[in-house]
């Protein structure tokens, strides 16, 4: 049990390291926010595999299944 004195300038960097931390959880909630709004205006889940910029046989509608 010894004795704890904490120095003024630790206290200063708690303080600073407080607001650096506040601003990091806002950043991420600022991205995460802005991931959700685009997964939800994307509607269709098939929308997903168009943009992965891969030609990909399964996507190309046959000719004829419309009708």
């Amino acid at each position: 049990m010894g004795i704890h004195v904490e120095h003024e300038l630790h206290t200063r960097r708690k303080g600073r390291n407080f607001g650096v931390g506040l601003i990091l959880i806002g950043f991420i909630a600022i991205v995460f926010g802005l991931t959700v709004v685009k997964v939800l205006q994307l509607g269709d889940a098939g929308q997903f595999e168009k943009f992965d910029h891969v030609a990909r046989p399964q996507l190309i509608p046959e000719e004829g299944a419309g009708e």
